[in-house]
């Protein structure tokens, strides 16, 4: 599809997409996969290109870019390798972003220079075993304890914490009328004494895994705080508004490749002496992933734009998640079907599009939590 990118913009397209066919083999993603490993080498390279500082102000060692450039780089990494394309995704938000827009100037200085290199992996910690949808109620508690904060509770499905070094985390520091009032964010060490963790084994990506993480008299100091006490909920607001650009890109580029190799079998595959493409059945389901795969592409790019432009809001927000993540599932359930009884095998990759794509309308937000935000602001 035609989208109105600059000419530098475009560039920096073609070259991130030439880094990932020349850098990003088809077996290297399977035995990642398949070992559950982190693509570590492929994560260096990336920092090495600069590309982690996407959007971190020069002044801290990054490029500076803006929405449109970050869509850009997760949707090219997303449709090589869509676990390698997350990992990228938490450098740009919790770190590019969340700190770039709410970390003092110490923290900048000290932190933003090397995620942009990759020497510091980020993750973010919100849910709770008793808070899933209902974010705001998290019991975490941050006590104030001289120049500390002292954390004690349970944080689950903190994903790709076994990469990273430091954890956003979002803490309980005061109890009010209001459960959104008293919430905290904090810059964690991953490594900090008395903060536990193990894998939580899921149905898909595998390469970065999820955890769940128990803090036992954790102390943090009050220099790692991540914006202002007791109002962390708005600041999260933003940061998860822009985590839902980061992961609909990732997706939608996830979604194209599905929907590459459903069409590349459909014109390999013959049966009754002729290629299956060639029957309507499956010349349908095509055309259905592909406009499905074309409206997400527009969305993203729209909401970014938007973003860029200061005109973002959290309905469009909304729209962007629950389309390209419903998108993204119906592809390769689709895109699955076309390969029939090899698509269900491990032999093909579809197999690996069907089992991570069912997060999407789960994690970070459920589609149902997306049509609450939508239709409040229908006035319903």
């Amino acid at each position: 599809m035609d989208i109105d990118f600059s000419p530098e913009q475009e560039l920096f397209r073609a070259t991130v997409r030439d880094f990932c066919d020349r850098e990003i083999t088809r077996d290297y993603v399977r035995e990642c996969d398949r070992e559950h490993r982190p693509p570590t080498e492929l994560y260096r390279k990336l920092g090495e290109q600069g590309w982690l500082g996407i959007n971190i102000p020069e002044e801290y060692g990054g490029s500076g870019g803006g929405a449109v450039e970050v869509a850009i780089l997760l949707e090219e990494l997303g449709r090589a390798f869509l676990d390698l394309s997350f990992w990228v995704f938490r450098a740009v938000t919790w770190g590019g972003l969340a700190i770039s827009r709410d970390g003092t100037e110490d923290q900048k200085r000290e932190l933003l220079p090397k995620v942009a290199t990759g020497e510091l992996s980020v993750c973010f910690s919100l849910t709770e075993p008793d808070a899933g949808s209902d974010a705001a109620s998290i019991t975490l508690k941050a006590e104030e304890d001289g120049d500390e904060f002292v954390l004690n509770g349970q944080k689950v499905f903190t994903s790709g914490f076994k990469v990273s070094d430091l954890a956003v985390v979002a803490a309980r520091t005061a109890a009010g009328e209001k459960k959104h009032h008293g919430i905290t964010n904090l810059l964690v060490d991953a490594r900090a004494p008395g903060l536990e963790w193990s894998p939580i084994e899921t149905l898909g990506h595998w390469p970065l895994g999820t955890a769940l993480l128990t803090f036992t008299d954790v102390r943090v100091p009050k220099s790692m705080m991540l914006g202002t006490l007791h109002d962390g909920w708005r600041d999260l607001g933003v940061y998860l508004r822009y985590e839902r650009l980061c992961l609909s890109a990732a997706r939608t580029g996830a979604a194209k490749a599905a929907l590459a190799d459903a069409i590349a079998y459909s014109k390999e595959r013959r049966q009754f002496d002729q290629p299956i493409s060639n029957f309507q059945a499956v010349a349908h389901r095509l055309a259905d992933m592909q406009v499905q795969t074309e409206i997400s592409e527009m969305l993203v790019y729209r909401y970014a734009s938007r973003l860029d432009r200061g005109l973002a809001t959290p309905r469009d927000a909304a729209i962007l998640k629950l389309f390209a993540c419903e998108a993204y599932k119906s592809v390769a359930d689709m895109g699955l079907q076309v390969l029939g009884g090899y698509g269900y095998t491990m032999e093909y990759d579809l197999q690996r599009h069907f089992r991570e794509s069912r997060l999407g309308v789960i994690g970070a937000g459920t589609s149902d939590i997306q049509r609450n935000i939508i239709s409040k602001t229908m006035g319903l």
